[in-house]
């Protein structure tokens, strides 16, 4: 099965593997594994903050970012399309009393700064207005097809946040495809948020974490509401040391980049598939199926009884993720297998 649904689904590599067998350990609760440590240091060093906090999920990592930043009965503005608004549950409402606004999501992953305007109360502090806290946006944009937020963009928003006396959030889950798509640092591309969180299980290859990253004392925030969430592990260095092979070899996400381009290439060339090989930056690719034998459902389907695993990502959309799981070859063979099925048509 050439599997393209997600980047989730990356193993870890020998030398993860070797890492994490040969890791010094310790019990992270009490902050005393070593290998915990060295990763925390290492990604708050490379994300050019003061440190980091090790959690089980890229969910929690923005459940207790948001906890830490809101009061209950404040509210945070975050994209209508935002991982954080459509798939993480409501947990910040569910846990920490606050109220989600959703602000109209661009399709390349802004939010528009007159959209988010109408967020603040006019005329001061009105009693009767949910008081924002936070601002959160999304870097790369999953539901956007990967889409970067320029830095010019974010350095706006800066702005525009300190105008308004909040915090602003990133939800880097994909930061790094972000940094080298770009070709900068991935420290001057988050250099003007307050706080973000980032994954090692979606390209970067390891197999369980995400980090929250910013000041020290949010950080330290955070260690307490993981604990309250249930967060806490004791040897996670066996964890973090895939951590910490996965973040120094980040610039091989340009090879997942270089996949989904070809994907995205070969696919436009099929009758029926429609897609924008030019909006394909990163590792995802989304596609219509435009040939009215099919829904995306029997796509899908059809798909995956001749070895590719695709998935529906909103709005009818097809979603394709390269990973390190895969090859070029995997590549012409996923466009074969997608013209194959829109020549045959979902029923044969």
């Amino acid at each position: 099965m050439i599997e393209l649904r997600s980047d989730t689904f990356t193993l870890p590599t020998r030398e993860m593997r070797r890492a994490m067998a040969d890791a010094p350990l310790g019990d992270d609760v009490y902050g005393e594994d070593p290998t915990v440590r060295a990763l925390e240091e290492l990604a708050a060093e490379t994300l050019g903050k003061e440190a980091a906090c090790l959690m089980p999920s890229g969910t929690m990592a923005n459940l207790a970012s948001l906890l830490v930043h809101a009061p209950r009965g404040a509210k945070v503005l975050v994209g209508s399309e935002s991982d954080i608004y459509v798939y993480e549950a409501g947990g910040a409402s569910v846990c920490g009393g606050i109220v989600y606004e959703p602000i109209p999501t661009q399709p390349d992953g802004r939010l528009l700064l007159e959209d988010l305007a109408a967020g603040f109360p006019v005329d001061g502090d009105d009693p009767q207005f949910a008081r924002p806290a936070l601002i959160c946006v999304e870097n790369t944009h999953n539901r956007c097809g990967g889409a970067i937020l320029p830095e010019e963009y974010i350095e706006r928003l800066r702005r525009f946040a300190d105008e308004r006396r909040v915090a602003l959030h990133l939800d880097g889950a994909r930061v790094f495809n972000a940094a080298v798509a770009s070709g900068v640092p991935v420290a001057q591309l988050v250099r003007h948020v307050d706080t973000l969180q980032f994954c090692l299980s979606k390209g970067l290859g390891a197999p369980v974490g995400s980090l929250a990253v910013g000041r020290a004392d949010f950080v330290a925030e955070v260690r307490r509401v993981r604990k309250m969430l249930g967060g806490g592990m004791r040897q996670a260095g066996v964890l973090a040391a895939a951590g910490i092979v996965a973040v120094r070899n980040a610039g091989r996400l340009a090879e997942d980049h270089e996949n989904a381009a070809a994907l995205a290439r070969g696919l436009a060339g099929i009758p029926g598939i429609e897609i924008d090989p030019g909006e394909v930056r990163t590792n995802i690719c989304m596609f219509r199926v435009t040939d009215p034998r099919f829904t995306w459902q029997s796509f899908v389907a059809s798909a995956r009884e001749l070895g590719l695993a695709v998935g529906e990502l909103g709005h009818g959309r097809i979603r394709a993720v390269t990973h390190s799981g895969v090859t070029g070859h995997d590549i012409e063979a996923a466009v074969s297998i997608v013209a194959k099925v829109l020549s045959r048509g979902p029923e044969y």
